[in-house]
């Protein structure tokens, strides 16, 4: 039998998610045979057979992979809090965050780790993301500015949604079909260097559940590493598999942290703090509104 190479932790953070965990486990054990890997999944509290699934079959499951560690927490700690448990035992040389609805494709983790190799300052790499049915998700974004809440607001956005100057933070210049340096690809899959994890730490966890992975990738690049998109390396992403259950929470939960996240990387008057706040109100009520009639 070959000598694996590399070491691979793999932290997938799970809360009802039978739905989709089994398939995104199987797709691993398959693409990173060829790696040392460790498995952490940190369950939070989930009320379906998540964590059933996962005891019975833990022989399996530690088959598959060559280290595994399955934590359940008594209650919903958030998705930013368990990606730190599994950040703080994980001991891999590349560490992957991964949402349990994503499925990956085989060979992915050799042509990522070549764009580590091609590119010594890179500290994540992130791969191109489908729909099931093939179309290619937007999954990245440029870091967002005060002015471009004010084009969403206004709607200038979505009237001008190919425009890189009103619809700037959700690149629609870019069309993820060819490598780039990027500044924030999606949290549903970031492939670190350890070296980065040790460098900037852990998630922040005022964002419980949004925003922490905009935030960390914004600390990555404060400290002078480079993220990749890897267009030629895929994955399967449902998209919005967990958020969805709780469309309304989740909005409001999203708006709060984009709040929290301007506040922490600009310095504001009070005034324009307050103005941030009436904007994202404007944008939070209606939406919360439509959700909460379709229940």
């Amino acid at each position: 039998m070959p000598k694996k190479r590399n070491s691979l932790s793999i932290i997938i953070v799970t809360f009802n998610s039978i739905d989709h965990i089994k398939q995104c486990l199987r797709s691993l054990a398959k693409a990173a045979s060829a790696f040392s890997t460790q498995l952490l999944l940190i369950d939070n509290n989930s009320s379906d057979l998540t964590v059933s699934w996962f005891e019975t079959h833990k022989k399996q499951l530690h088959h598959w992979f060559d280290d595994v560690i399955i934590i359940v927490n008594k209650t919903n700690t958030g998705y930013t809090r368990g990606i730190n448990q599994g950040l703080e035992i994980c001991n891999g040389d590349y560490i992957l965050l991964l949402n349990p609805d994503i499925i990956v494709a085989n060979g992915i983790f050799e042509k990522l780790f070549i764009c580590f190799n091609l590119h010594p300052d890179v500290g994540i790499v992130a791969p191109q993301l489908r729909y099931p049915g093939g179309q290619i998700q937007s999954s990245c974004r440029r870091f967002p500015r005060k002015r471009d809440l004010f084009f969403d607001v206004t709607g200038l956005s979505r009237l001008f949604s190919k425009s890189a100057v009103l619809n700037r933070w959700k690149m629609p210049d870019f069309d993820h079909r060819r490598n780039r340096f990027v500044e924030q690809p999606q949290g549903a899959f970031l492939l670190a260097d350890a070296g980065v994890v040790e460098t900037v730490g852990l998630l922040d966890e005022r964002f419980t559940m949004f925003f922490s992975d905009v935030d960390w990738c914004k600390r990555v690049i404060q400290n002078r590493f480079k993220i990749f998109f890897c267009a030629g390396a895929g994955a399967i992403h449902h998209k919005g598999a967990s958020v969805n259950r709780r469309k309304a929470e989740m909005i409001v939960s999203s708006h709060r942290s984009f709040m929290d996240y301007m506040r922490k990387h600009n310095s504001h008057p009070r005034a324009a703090l307050w103005l941030l706040h009436l904007m994202l109100l404007l944008i939070t009520l209606p939406r919360v509104t439509v959700e909460n009639l379709k229940l």
